[in-house]
């Protein structure tokens, strides 16, 4: 493929993606689901194609994912939950591989338990992309979107420490328990621990650098990749250092970061985010002819046998999962690492067990993805002694069909089913603790705007301390009105104040007329770009304070 052949189709990917994400804001419907269904449509025409290199993708694809995946996510949270996270990203991983390796030992025809428990490996991690991505719209409560996260972020090392295992004994001929349990543990622990070392390394360089924003970005751009390369070249998870290292330096980042530099990180990350996750979920539509092409020597029966064990145990056991170790008694509960500190509500609630409704929609949670197709197309052509590995193409096929299947079926499905089960997150809650935040940090503000003035004497200090105490003031009676009201309002839905809302509007229409005014004198030549630039920005920052929604007049 000609380079001006590949710009065009990278031009074409990227126009495809937007449409596609115009549309699902439009409709609802997630873009993650659309987007391989038009893949495989593209890549039924005639004309060029690109394949899947899973090298590209576990290199330059997955490390920066994750990491985004891993700054967005909350610490404390998933602390809270570790019982559950651990349960759904290590053991349902490990189980969920040694059943269909099994499955293929037993059933399937000339299939060997290693390479069952290849395929096991590869489609035993979910993807949580899509699932997140319908269930925010669809209001997922928090605690279910930290267990998502939190089982996406982890399982995928579990995964890939596994089929590595897995291959290793298919290549060689043989398996022993011991050898690869030892080589998870030696993998899990040093991902971990190069995940501490990084994370470590950007905090002592972040204070330093956090003035420049261009140069914090570059270096966060720079950490996944890093991560990855420092665990692979010691021969331990790569992915799960990438995973730890976001996960402290997301937690750390409010702390060491400057204002400026979180504003340009979190708005490169969610163009990084909406680029590659367009690329791979189209990419993945597009294997389907060349995973077809290599089932023409297995008998049907055989194929229908091995996609119904793969897709079956799939579909199956997250559920049986989640009910097993849901309905374990209270006391191993606590045992496990549920909440017994007496702590808030909030809290408890995290360390509890899941409800009904929430085993439900966890269990229809796991849409697989690139993770999936990008570890099974690792596996070689050939093994030790030269033979083809056993039963490659049709792993392949079993994959792509569990990928599919997931992604756009589950995918399609979660959201009606999170409103049918109305698992909604309560907004009221969530606004009411928002303000309450807000004013108890204006309150701190006030208290040291205190000391500063017992300590200075200037008339003009005084006077300036005075104006701030004013604003003040007034912001945090504006907070306490807020919470007032949402303490009287009904919990199901956050109430309009007519006189929020005029505010909105006055502030907004202010600033609109204030653009238009910069425009009229950079377009009578008053007024260079440069300085249009710096004024553009001062406004939109102010912008960028109000809510993300249309003022309800």
């Amino acid at each position: 493929m000609s380079v001006h052949v590949l710009l065009a189709f990278v031009l074409a990917a990227v126009a495809v993606v937007v449409v596609v994400r115009w549309v699902a804001n439009l409709t609802g419907l997630p873009a993650a689901a659309m987007l391989p269904i038009i893949g495989v449509g593209y890549a039924l025409l005639p004309g060029p194609n690109i394949t899947l290199e899973p090298d590209i993708v576990l290199t330059f694809v997955l490390p920066p994912l994750l990491y985004s995946a891993a700054l967005d996510s909350s610490l404390l949270g998933i602390r809270r939950n570790l019982r559950t996270v651990v349960s759904l990203s290590v053991f349902l991983v490990l189980l969920t591989a040694l059943v269909i390796g099994l499955g293929f030992a037993w059933f399937v025809a000339g299939a060997t338990l290693a390479a069952g428990i290849a395929v096991g490996a590869a489609v035993a991690p979910p993807d949580p992309v899509a699932a997140l991505a319908v269930g925010r719209k669809a209001g997922l409560p928090p605690r279910l979107v930290t267990l998502i996260q939190g089982e996406g972020l982890l399982n995928d090392a579990t995964a890939l420490t596994i089929l590595s295992v897995a291959v290793a004994a298919a290549v060689d001929g043989g398996f022993s328990a011991p050898a690869a349990l030892g080589q998870f543990v030696i993998a899990a622990v040093g991902g971990v621990a190069v995940g501490v070392l990084v994370a470590f390394a950007v905090r002592l360089l972040s204070r330093p650098l956090s003035g420049d924003p261009l140069i914090a970005n570059a270096v966060s751009l720079s950490v996944p990749f890093g991560a990855y390369l420092l665990g692979e070249q010691i021969h331990v998870s790569g992915v799960l250092a990438v995973v730890v290292a976001g996960l402290i330096v997301g937690h750390h980042t409010p702390r060491s970061a400057s204002g400026a530099g979180r504003l340009q990180t979190s708005a490169v990350w969610r163009l990084v985010d909406f680029l590659l996750e367009g690329f791979v979920f189209l990419l993945i539509g597009q294997q389907l002819p060349a995973v077809v092409r290599g089932l023409a020597k297995y008998e049907p029966s055989t194929i229908v046998v091995a996609v119904a064990i793969t897709v079956g145990v799939v579909l199956l056991l997250r559920p049986l999962w989640l009910l097993l170790t849901q309905s374990l008694p209270r006391s191993l509960h606590t045992w496990l690492g549920s909440d017994r500190s007496g702590k808030g509500d909030a809290e408890a609630d995290d360390g509890a067990p899941l409800t009904g409704r929430e085993v439900v929609a966890l269990s229809w949670s796991g849409t697989r993805g690139v993770i999936s197709l990008a570890a099974i197309f690792t596996l070689p052509l050939v093994t030790a002694d030269g033979t083809p590995f056993p039963d490659r193409d049709l792993l392949l096929f079993c994959t792509f069909v569990v990928v599919l299947v997931t992604l756009v079926g589950q995918g399609l499905t979660f959201g009606p089913l999170v409103r049918a089960l109305g698992l909604r997150a309560n907004e009221n809650d969530k606004a009411r603790l928002r303000n309450e935040a807000r004013a108890a940090s204006v309150e701190a503000a006030l208290v040291a705007l205190d000391d500063l003035e017992a300590q200075e004497h200037d008339d003009i200090h005084v006077h300036q301390i005075e104006t701030m105490r004013a604003q003040l003031r007034a912001r945090l009676a504006r907070y306490r009105g807020r919470v007032a009201l949402l303490r009287k309002s009904d919990p199901a839905r956050l109430p309009v104040s007519p006189l929020y809302e005029a505010a909105l509007h006055v502030r907004r229409t202010a600033l609109d007329a204030q653009r238009e005014e910069l425009l009229r004198w950079r377009d009578s030549g008053r007024l260079p770009d440069e300085g249009l630039r710096i004024l553009e920005r001062e406004l939109d920052h102010e912008e960028h304070l109000l809510p993300d929604r249309p003022v309800q007049r």
